[in-house]
């Protein structure tokens, strides 16, 4: 099958709240198929010119509608609140898979993952590739409270080892990214680490990898105006590899980057 994403028609064939999230599963054809651990959809909701860009949480070969995609959405605003009061049935515009991928170590490494919020739903279909390559997989899912925890349960079947932390200690451990990820990075003896959530999540995270001696990639959320890199409206600052600074699209050239070579500061 060709690379590169596909402007389709998909259709929901599934919706449920869970906790404070929307979760939809849609038919996109040719998306699922195209898809690695790291890309994004774009979404289209009426009346609106700028498209919403969504993690995919979880891609099925087959299904009863043939291969579909999940993706995870909190109501932010007038178009995700369209999107997520979509019905079974509805019709969406999708295009996809966009973005670079998170890259997968050649060996059998260790390898730790830390997500926040909806935002760690690229993890869950990462830590299926890492442990088909045999990788020793640690998660670490992380929310300001139970409700926004993302797929908790899910995750015991992804991980040998996995860490939950709610800052307001509603379930598992109370505290945040920042207050555990050394331990969490020296627990798991992890070569390589992960990240997806907000930023300053990201930001400590590649901190505690680097200062174990770790690789980290993160998954950069920005707003994506169009998701293909055309109108230049997600600007990503960075530290390219002759060591000078310049400005990237999160869109292609993210949204995974390495964690050492973000400019955090000017984020």
């Amino acid at each position: 099958m060709p690379d590169g994403p596909v402007h389709v028609q998909g259709e929901v064939v599934a919706t449920k709240r869970v906790g404070g999230y929307r979760h939809l599963t849609l038919t996109a054809p040719g998306v699922p198929e195209r898809f690695r651990a790291g890309n994004f959809v774009a979404l289209t909701a009426d009346g609106h010119v700028a498209r919403r860009a969504f993690w995919v949480h979880r891609v099925r070969a087959s299904s009863a509608f043939g291969p579909t995609l999940d993706v995870v959405m909190e109501t932010r605003g007038s178009g995700t609140a369209w999107l997520a009061a979509q019905p079974v049935g509805a019709k969406v515009a999708i295009t996809g898979p966009l973005g670079r991928p998170f890259a997968l170590p050649k060996d059998a490494v260790s390898c730790l993952l830390v997500g926040e919020g909806y935002a760690a739903a690229p993890l869950f279909p990462l830590a299926e590739r890492l442990r088909e390559r045999g990788c020793s997989v640690s998660l670490a899912v992380s929310a300001p409270d139970e409700a926004h925890l993302l797929s908790a349960l899910e995750a015991r079947r992804s991980a040998r080892a996995v860490t939950v932390l709610t800052a307001d200690g509603s379930v598992g451990v109370r505290g945040t990214v920042a207050d555990h990820v050394g331990d969490l990075v020296g627990r798991s003896d992890a070569d390589v680490v992960y990240a997806a959530g907000p930023h300053h999540v990201l930001h400590a995270v590649a901190a505690a990898a680097e200062s174990a001696g770790a690789w980290s990639q993160v998954a950069v959320e920005s707003p994506t105006p169009c998701g293909t890199g055309l109108c230049h409206g997600c600007p990503l600052p960075v530290v390219g590899e002759d060591g000078v600074d310049r400005v990237v699209r999160a869109c292609t050239e993210g949204p995974v980057v390495r964690g050492d070579r973000v400019r955090w500061a000017s984020l």
